[in-house]
């Protein structure tokens, strides 16, 4: 309870009455008589809101599962208070009254924002009119938006009401634990739907990759058409299968990609992937600044989904500030569960060790996999990954992905206007050298490459995915 407005403006002006009766004195039983009004009516007021104004009850409808950068509607269903008698309880609204003026402020969590359709910048506190609870209408429904900016677990804490007393004088704050718990994915309905799936392969540029080479698993047999290569023709076949007017029809085997391999992705959560930038073809919105991270986990459970579609195992693994580690599953059902164990993780400035996921993953699999390392490699890590990435070699199949600087790409291509700036410009030509010549040591060792910024990641992953599998190298 805490007095209002009203009633600092009924105090002021006993205090002016004061001030003008010391000067006249004949006034001064009236500052007496308006003294003891104000009083008795503030006394009644603050009886009246505090024992018999309307306590109201809510409850908060919201989904339990949201989608980052998405929209919800949230609705607060306000009802008046039930009443009890002795042998059951009833709906018929109590003897309370209703408070002159009501404000409604939604705890909702940090990471996200809200408006409503009137008001696009502030919702809070929101003011229901009382004159909505008339008679055989006990309840009001207020309506607003929700967008989640953050990924992870959310919560409500509770609804709190600030009602005014009849005469203004007094307010009363009201806190309802109505409780609300629920998980943010990123861009879930996106990932989820496949119909999305292939019109986002459509607007970022994943090609269709030409069969090439062995490795690949025998689908059915069909006869020859041109353009197949005579190496596919399978002769047992063509000699038992003569034609009508006696000839032989020349029978092709048909291929496809070899299944039930397993994928590991392995994600950096330290200080390689925490910077931001100004993502303009993001999942998540447009011109919005994302962290490279958010980039490589995006891209991780579109390849993910797509694995799972073409019948591999996949399971992921994070290092630096999170360790986390999930293992294989097969089948789209595996799908909710790569999200449901990935969709929390975030980067910080926390110092990461790719070489020491690399040892813990050569400790655990136990059969060849294509393993994804991603992160963002520099000079320094082409002698301490050495050693390790030898062992790798010899029993999976690695990729290493590393997301281009784009604040060195941007130095490195400027033209200096001063002595500054060409230091500048040539560090950071140097630099990116490095890296480059880093990657080509690698790939001159036989392992597997790919730099490329966040905003094409996702299709560079992919493409380079459906290169491993057709080309038998797995």
């Amino acid at each position: 309870m805490k007095p209002g407005p009203a009633l600092f403006i009924l105090v002021f002006s006993l205090l002016v009455l004061s001030v003008i009766s010391y000067f006249l004195p004949f006034l001064l039983i009236v500052w007496v008589y308006v003294g003891l009004v104000i009083f008795i009516l503030a006394a009644l007021d603050f009886l009246l809101l505090f024992f018999l104004c309307e306590r109201f009850e809510v409850k908060r409808e919201i989904p339990s599962s949201l989608s980052q950068g998405g929209s919800v509607k949230v609705r607060l269903i306000i009802s008046r208070s039930k009443s009890y008698s002795n042998d059951a309880y009833t709906s018929k609204p109590g003897f309370f009254l209703i408070a002159s003026n009501i404000q409604v402020f939604d705890l909702y969590p940090l990471s996200m924002t809200a408006s409503t359709a009137v008001d696009a910048v502030s919702v809070f506190p929101a003011r229901i009119n009382r004159n909505l609870f008339s008679k055989g209408n006990n309840s009001v429904i207020f309506e607003y938006t929700i967008y989640p900016l953050e990924r992870g677990e959310w919560f409500f804490s509770g609804t709190e009401l600030l009602l005014s007393s009849p005469c203004l004088l007094w307010k009363l704050k009201i806190r309802h634990t109505c409780e609300s718990r629920g998980k943010t994915y990123p861009d879930f309905n996106k990932i989820k739907a496949g119909a999305d799936l292939r019109g986002l392969f459509e607007k970022t540029g994943v090609k269709n990759i030409r069969r090439r080479g062995q490795g690949m698993e025998f689908m059915s047999l069909r006869e020859y058409q041109d353009g197949d290569s005579l190496r596919d023709i399978d002769w047992r076949a063509v000699s038992r299968r003569p034609g009508m007017d006696g000839n032989y029809k020349l029978i092709v085997r048909d291929y496809q990609e070899e299944q039930d391999q397993q994928i590991l992705f392995l994600l950096d959560t330290g200080y390689r992937l925490h910077k931001t930038e100004l993502s303009a073809t993001a999942l998540g919105g447009t011109g919005t600044l994302r962290s490279q991270f958010d980039s490589a986990l995006e891209a991780i459970l579109l390849l993910s989904w797509v694995s799972l579609k073409h019948g591999d195992s996949v399971a992921a693994a994070s290092f630096g500030k999170t360790t986390r580690w999930l293992f294989p599953g097969k089948g789209m059902s595996a799908f909710p569960q790569m999200m449901n164990g990935l969709y929390d993780l975030k980067s910080s400035a926390a110092p990461s060790s790719p070489l020491a996921c690399l040892e813990e993953a050569l400790g655990i699999l136990k059969r060849r996999s294509f393993i994804i390392l991603i992160s963002n490699f520099r000079e320094e890590d082409g002698e301490s990954l050495s050693w390790i990435l030898k062992r790798v070699q010899k029993q999976h199949l690695l990729l290493l992905v590393s997301l281009k600087e784009n604040d060195a790409e941007a130095l490195a291509s400027r033209n200096p206007a001063n002595a500054d700036e060409a230091l500048e410009t040539a560090a950071a030509f140097s630099y990116l050298v490095s890296r480059r010549n880093l990657y080509k040591s690698w790939e001159r060792m036989g392992l597997l490459t790919l730099e490329t910024s966040s905003q094409t990641l996702s299709p560079a992953l992919i493409n380079r995915y459906l290169q491993v599998k057709r080309s038998g190298r797995l």
